[in-house]
């Protein structure tokens, strides 16, 4: 039976008195539940900090992005190893807001994926439409692309690091969230969609997360979806309550 995982991407937020406030509290959280994964995603110049603050707990500590070398002139980029010796085990790669926002194509982020996983971190692949495509009917056709081209030759000695987060664009942030329904269709999808690119056993141990706007109001009806196996969670990551509250749904 695939774990549940709670994941929260703090983006671009929190002082460094907020980040070690809140990941105490995850910590806190976290061992009441030893039942679900919980990961934290902070901003990279708190990731030393929160080292020591998570040190002895279950929570995962990850950051959000990476690239795909090891070291060379790449002016403000962070490299797969680097991380590792900060202390994180996990990364994010491929967040709608790189791939819209900053333009990181399919096949940049299947470089970054292939490094990271390479290097040992578990990454968390992200995919999603956008509201044009899904009222176009493309949202199978946007996963179809965005899974067979990021996922690409990924080493398969690590593919047991790998999670897959479905993010409909269109739910990022807005407060919209896909129905339980929508939701589903799209894991399934997915998971249908590993199991041709690597193997059916693979695909029903891969983990497939929701991300789009998780609140406590509306991640049980997600969480209950035979393919929805935790939620990477925004803004309500954010709110140590909503967090702890989600974690403890989840469980």
């Amino acid at each position: 039976m695939r774990k549940k995982l709670i994941a929260g991407n703090w983006k671009m937020n929190t002082t460094r008195a907020e980040a070690i406030a809140l990941a105490s509290a995850v910590v806190e959280a976290a061992r009441g539940y030893p039942q679900v994964n919980v990961a934290i995603y902070p901003p990279f110049p708190w990731l030393l900090l929160l080292v020591e603050v998570i040190k002895g707990s279950p929570v995962w500590l990850g950051a959000q992005n990476c690239h795909y070398e090891k070291s060379g002139a790449f002016t403000g980029e962070v490299s797969p190893q680097m991380l590792l010796d900060a202390g994180c085990t996990s990364v994010l790669i491929g967040h709608s807001e790189r791939r819209h926002g900053l333009g990181e194509t399919d096949a940049l982020l299947n470089k970054k994926a292939k490094a990271a996983l390479a290097a040992g971190l578990k990454v968390i692949f992200c995919v999603g439409e956008l509201l044009a495509e899904r009222e176009a009917n493309q949202t199978d056709n946007v996963l179809d692309r965005q899974a067979t081209n990021g996922l690409r030759d990924l080493p398969p000695d690590k593919l047991a690091n790998l999670i897959l987060a479905y993010e409909p664009v269109w739910a990022i942030g807005t407060g919209k969230v896909a129905t339980p329904e929508e939701a589903q269709a799209a894991h399934a999808f997915l998971r249908k969609k590993i199991s041709g690119i690597f193997s059916e056993n693979f695909a029903q141990s891969l983990p497939i997360l929701y991300g789009g706007s998780a609140t406590p109001d509306n991640v049980t009806s997600l969480l209950t979806q035979p393919d929805v196996d935790g939620g990477l969670v925004g803004g309500a990551s954010l709110k140590a309550d909503l967090f702890a509250k989600i974690i403890q749904i989840a469980a």
